[in-house]
């Protein structure tokens, strides 16, 4: 019984797609067809591939082009090859495999070859394929790494209005932490609005601010003869800015309700050290609510890239450097563990003063996101809570902490009831 495979590559305008059975013994005979990459030219190819009895599809992961090709695919070709009579285990599946593990020879790259070169590695399994998670994961995912940009814009318009406010001779950032607090937007917006009384700036400061008046007024002297110029380029900033807090705020309301089934979930992340709410809801966008596609928590360490490398030849070991894995995970792991190594009393603090002096900084933050890795699969998987019990730990402490998380938890849309007795969980550390 013939078993066929298509491998497609992919181009922003066309698509070469070949197929071929791969149960021959003989050499591998392909039919070729060309495609667009329109919508009506996908249906075309989800057909075609349903006529010539193709069982599995590997495609490219050519930048973006590759996602319109795949939401078709699974539309209309999955659903008829899985359920059909007579399927097989593997009928319906979509490879998705990265662009690195099918390079040809320099000077020898076409399209059907290179799509004939997908089915051959694949059979192989000589390529790196990459987890694509269902639709509705994939909307987590937009929703979770729109934010991030924009809180990576929030960063750069703060470090242009420092750049603004320096040339315009208006020293605040010396003396105030946070040039985009609501004491600095104070003093910012009377500034854009005109304002040229330095004391009448200085007044608008909070009290508990750490400058004096004194010198606020000496950082916002130069504002009484400030170029009308300067002061419509303020206004602009601090437009942009209200602006990219107010879509931030939106996403936060959206991913909120798009994960309102997994509240659970992101209430059980939310309480690792150097994890949070966002933290938790950006985890879980990327690794599903279960973490279900990876089996043990050793799979998605090596996933991440959180988990030392092996660079062996002839039994020596000549690298333990990490894997190249996601780079979104891995973004969020390092953040979460310098978090943790802060917090105070918990068992993360502890392994980082007890690897630092050996392992220095980068290596004992690693330590910790890898742990962190394998506690974020238990506590998913296995649907258990974090219980910390580092020894500095008290009962005050612990209210602070689920305080701050419920706060974050209402302050995004979630529904949360009084907090019960209950009998003891199985418990993580």
């Amino acid at each position: 019984m013939s078993y066929r495979i298509a491998g497609i590559d992919v181009h922003k305008k066309m698509l070469a797609v070949v197929v071929s059975d791969v149960e021959i013994e003989s050499e591998y005979q392909f039919e070729r067809r060309m495609f667009g990459s329109n919508p009506e030219q996908l249906r075309s190819l989800a057909a075609w591939l349903v006529e010539q009895e193709a069982e599995e599809v590997v495609m490219e992961s050519t930048a973006q082009y590759w996602k319109p090709v795949w939401g078709a695919l699974e539309r209309y070709w999955k659903p008829l090859r899985e359920k059909r009579e007579g399927a097989r285990r593997r009928s319906g599946t979509l490879h998705l495999a990265q662009a690195q593990s099918n390079g040809g020879r320099r000077g020898r790259k076409r399209d059907f070859p290179d799509a004939e070169r997908l089915v051959k590695r694949l059979v192989a399994r000589e390529l790196i394929l990459s987890f694509v998670p269902d639709t509705e994961q994939r909307l987590w995912r937009t929703v979770t790494r729109k934010k991030y940009q924009l809180r990576c814009a929030r960063v750069r318009l703060q470090n242009q209005l420092e750049s603004l406010l320096e040339e315009a001779h208006i020293k605040l950032s010396s003396f105030v932490s946070d040039l985009l607090g609501l004491s600095a937007r104070r003093m910012l917006k009377a500034l854009a609005d005109g304002e040229t009384n330095p004391a009448a700036l200085a007044a608008l400061a909070d009290g508990r601010l750490r400058a004096t008046p004194e010198q606020l007024c000496d950082a916002l002297g130069a504002c009484a003869e400030l170029n009308a110029v300067y002061r419509r380029l303020l206004k602009m900033a601090l437009e942009e800015l209200r602006l990219i807090d107010e879509q931030i705020g939106e996403l936060d309301k959206e991913m909120a309700s798009l994960l309102s089934q997994h509240q659970d979930a992101v209430e059980r992340l939310a309480e690792v050290p150097g994890l949070g709410v966002d933290s938790a809801q950006q985890i879980i966008a990327e690794v599903g609510p279960t973490a279900a596609t990876f089996p043990s928590e050793k799979c998605l360490s090596s996933w991440v890239g959180a988990c030392p490398g092996d660079d062996e030849s002839a039994g020596v070991n000549y690298s333990h450097r990490s894997p190249k894995g996601s780079r979104h995970m891995r973004r969020l792991l390092n953040q979460a563990a310098n978090a943790a190594a802060r917090a105070k009393g918990s068992i993360f603090e502890i392994v980082y003063r007890r690897s630092v002096p050996r392992l220095g900084h980068n290596q004992a933050i690693g330590a910790i996101a890898h742990r962190q890795c394998r506690l974020i699969w238990l506590i998913l998987h296995q649907g258990v809570r974090y219980e910390e019990r580092g020894p500095a730990v008290t009962k005050r402490s612990k209210q602070l902490r689920t305080s701050k998380m419920l706060r974050q938890l209402r302050s995004l849309g979630y529904r949360i009831e009084p907090p019960n007795p209950q009998p003891s969980q199985a418990q993580v550390q």
